[in-house]
């Protein structure tokens, strides 16, 4: 399998400063299947402090999960143990659930990790960050299994089949207000309090990760964004066409970034197209 991506982020038409932070890689050994990693932060708090949590989250989890990109290591010991189950095939789904197991783990703790790196950071700078914070979204590709993480409202979409699914859960207070059928699913688009979440990096000493497992297959797309995407343009059918029409990953990437600056621009817009090929 193959990755072809793109990343962009824009401040939007109304505000100033981009507190949004993106992030994408991938990486191929020689042999085996290649990794690649995809962040999405959507910075919270006052002057500066969003900007910043979101920078330090990025480049937490890059830091935490390096060993995956470099020459050195890459599946070192995931290559030992395919050779082991030559010799006996029955073990292949043991060591492939001990495998997403143990990736799942590492992505737990890197998300955890950005999350005292956020709060070290408000307390180091009082003044300017003391109510820094961010949401993260993240996917994490081996071959055909993709682990993504969310906190917040930040979001991770696939698309398979001409059909835009909703992979992770939303971390706000609109969103447990359709749960609980206070409102329809279409209010959180315009409900007054749809930018409020209840988590968040930085918010408190332990974090709670949502994760998600998907087996993915070539012509899927994963779609990630932060809401200046995703309330921008609530027909997800527009996305589904925009992504679809679009000649690759980074033309697509650019007019949803358009889309959404046309519609408005209210909050800095991110997205990272994913295709897998």
């Amino acid at each position: 399998m193959k990755l072809e991506y793109a990343a962009c982020s824009d401040p939007g038409r109304v505000r100033a400063i981009n507190e949004d932070r993106v992030w994408a890689q991938d990486f191929a050994a020689s042999e085996g299947e290649p990794f690649g990693l995809f962040v999405v932060c959507d910075g919270l708090g006052g002057h500066q402090a969003g900007e910043m949590a979101s920078y330090w989250a990025v480049e937490t989890v890059k830091h935490e999960l390096a060993p995956y990109f470099t020459p050195r290591n890459p599946r070192a010991t995931v290559v030992l143990a395919e050779e082991d189950l030559k010799a006996d095939p029955n073990l292949t789904k043991p060591v492939q659930r001990m495998l997403r197991s143990e990736i799942a783990g590492q992505i737990r703790r890197a998300v955890d990790k950005a999350n005292q790196v956020v709060i070290g950071y408000a307390h180091q700078k009082p003044l300017e960050a003391a109510d820094a914070g961010t949401t993260i979204t993240m996917a994490f590709i081996w071959g055909n299994l993709g682990v993504i993480a969310n906190v917040g409202d930040s979001r991770t979409y696939l698309l398979r089949d001409h059909r835009l699914r909703q992979v992770t859960q939303d971390h706000s207070l609109v969103a447990t207000m359709v749960a609980s059928g206070q409102i329809r699913p279409g209010d959180v688009y315009t409900h007054p309090q749809r930018n409020v979440i209840y988590r968040s990096l930085g918010q408190k000493r332990k974090v709670e990760v949502d994760l998600f497992q998907e087996t993915l297959q070539p012509g899927d797309t994963l779609l990630l964004c932060s809401d200046g995407l995703w309330e921008m343009i609530p027909d997800e059918g527009k996305m589904v066409h925009i992504i679809e029409s679009a000649s690759g990953s980074e033309k697509a990437c650019r007019v949803l970034v358009e889309t959404a600056n046309e519609a408005g621009g209210e909050d800095n817009i991110s997205a990272i197209v994913v295709r897998i090929k």
